[in-house]
């Protein structure tokens, strides 16, 4: 009896601390919508810069990693961005459509006075068109890569007024991949007919230099959250003396939330459970 009892009581020890030391792992869902200005040059369609406006709606989700969750975040993004511009003599427009899709994960340094450091990398794809409507014979130009990026930031979280807040910049750059560029003064109609030689070009900073940075501002009102910030995103390509610019710059609103997926075969730890935010 005295052996069972002090099985019993054994039980009882784990299951209470398996239930202290439980960890949930919210997921932080944002959808933003950006506008801003925006200057385009594309030397495959027209030697002139455009200049006009931007558009982009923008998806992000963030999640602390399962396999070490107070150092280790998860940073999922996926955006569609839309340019319409003109050149100097507004007698020409210039259109670009681009859809980008990154993940990656970041080591998370939290020090004291509510600061976080991250860094950290991750891997893309993103593709679109640029078009030029006064160009008869080739007024489309095509844009498609596959890289693998830097990436850091840095947190901050604090109050506002008795509100909470976590003020953040992220910074995201390519170091190596893969692009699409035609040869200087090939029509995409040769590539169709079979010329598909030197199509592809290993993307490095000196001919494919990208670098999206975006400032937020997190206003959590309870289980709601509103996103201000501002996004600076900087495209230049250089292969085949073909040259593409793309600059914008952005205002960015949005709404957050963090929820947490439970499943019923698995208990979440009820009130002992720990939770760490991917931010907050």
């Amino acid at each position: 009896m005295t052996k069972l009892f002090r099985i019993l009581s054994l039980a009882a020890a784990l299951v209470c601390a398996a239930a202290a030391s439980a960890q949930m792992r919210p997921v932080l869902s944002a959808y933003t919508l950006e506008a801003g200005s925006s200057h385009l040059a594309d030397t495959y369609l027209s030697p002139l810069k455009y200049s006009g406006f931007a558009l982009a709606l923008n998806y992000e989700r963030m999640q602390a990693m399962k396999f070490d969750p107070s150092r280790w975040v998860m940073r999922m993004n996926a955006r569609v961005g839309f340019e319409s511009a003109q050149n100097p003599a507004r007698n020409a427009s210039m259109l670009d459509l681009d859809l980008s899709y990154t993940w990656g994960m970041m080591r998370r340094f939290n020090f004291s006075g509510g600061w976080s450091v991250l860094a950290g990398g991750s891997t893309g794809i993103d593709g679109g068109v640029f078009y030029n409507a006064r160009n008869s014979n080739n007024p489309a130009s095509a844009k498609c890569a596959w890289t693998v990026n830097a990436a850091a930031g840095a947190l901050y979280n604090g109050r506002l007024r008795g509100i909470p807040f976590c003020a953040r910049y992220m910074a995201e750059l390519p170091l190596t991949g893969v692009f699409f560029g035609p040869q200087y003064g090939e029509l995409y109609y040769e590539i169709y007919l079979g010329d598909r030689s030197k199509l592809a070009h290993c993307a490095w900073p000196g001919n494919f230099f990208r670098l999206d940075n975006l400032a937020t501002v997190d206003l959590r009102f309870g289980a709601t959250v509103l996103r201000l910030g501002y996004r600076c995103a900087v495209l230049s390509t250089k292969e085949a003396h073909l040259v593409t610019r793309r600059v914008t710059h952005t205002a960015v609103i949005g709404v957050a939330s963090e929820w947490i997926s439970l499943s019923a075969d698995r208990s979440d730890g009820g009130e002992h459970a720990r939770v760490i935010s991917a931010m907050y």
